[in-house]
């Protein structure tokens, strides 16, 4: 992590220790729970928790999921959203959303998207810490160049 972004973080702490910090994470199922990906849900959580707690924990789903990936999701104490029709939509309202929620001090993406990206740029200002979650391949540079904080899975 550069000088720069520890100093953006220390500034949006603002005197809360990251454990009293509120995250909001927002899951794109299609692009990261595949298979040939193997993305681990729990170490999704356990890498955010040094940054806050999970106040907000979603996974966007299409209609063609499983109920078996429903119900492992659900089991990582993630909520379901089963979407009709382009799950990224539905899944940038919702972070967009939270990003005017005081009581959230942080935006999580979780996805390879660069589609993404003007949900992040919008968080960030709104003063929200934010944070991408992905992983190779195709890991959108232009989606982690815009985040606070990049969290490769892979390193």
């Amino acid at each position: 992590m550069t000088v720069s972004v520890l100093n953006k973080i220390k500034s949006l702490v603002g005197g809360k220790s990251a454990p009293d910090k509120s995250i909001a994470v927002f899951v794109d199922g299609p692009n990261v729970i595949r298979k040939e990906l193997g993305v681990d849900l729990e170490a999704v959580k356990n890498r955010l928790k040094k940054y806050g707690s999970l106040k907000v924990a979603k996974v966007f789903l299409d209609q063609y999921a499983s109920d078996k990936l429903i119900e492992a999701v659900t089991n990582q104490g993630f909520d379901v959203v089963i979407v009709p029709s382009d799950v990224d939509v539905a899944m940038a309202v919702e972070a967009v959303e939270a990003s005017f929620n005081p009581a959230i001090d942080t935006i999580a993406i979780v996805s390879r998207d660069s589609d993404f990206k003007p949900v992040v740029m919008k968080a960030k200002s709104h003063g929200k810490l934010t944070i991408v979650v992905g992983t190779e391949p195709d890991f959108s540079s232009a989606l982690k160049n815009s985040a606070d904080i990049v969290i490769n899975l892979r390193e």
